[in-house]
């Protein structure tokens, strides 16, 4: 029989990723269910995973930035709350760009010489 896990033992940068990505999960799961659209659960899914990745990486960055833990988790729910329109604006702004630099490759480019007139 194994000993059961000891919570001690487990690092303490991996306990507070945890707790950040579950305060970001909860509060995105707050947020969906508090809304009255209908949603699939493929969405919500990718909307609560979101928020959850957001809120363990900025629990490791607002670390050294907030030195109070009730206001880093505050600041840590709200930034996993407005995670999901942040992605989708990253992701419009680097569809946009791709297409703009598909444009310039694309278009054939004048070689640089005037056409001559003919003369009458």
């Amino acid at each position: 029989m194994s000993a059961p896990l000891d919570p001690e033992s487990i690092p303490k940068e991996l306990k507070d990723g945890i707790v950040a990505a579950t305060i970001g999960a909860f509060s995105m799961a707050a947020r969906l269910m508090l809304s009255e659209e209908k949603h699939s659960w493929g969405w919500v899914a990718r909307r609560v995973c979101v928020a959850s990745l957001v809120a363990c990486m900025s629990g490791y960055v607002l670390t050294d930035y907030i030195a109070s833990p009730g206001l880093r988790m505050g600041a840590i729910g709200a930034l996993a709350y407005s995670s999901p329109e942040a992605l989708d604006a990253g992701l419009r702004w680097i569809k946009n760009r791709a297409e703009r630099e598909v444009e310039k490759v694309s278009k054939p480019k004048p070689n640089g010489k005037a056409k001559r007139s003919k003369r009458k």
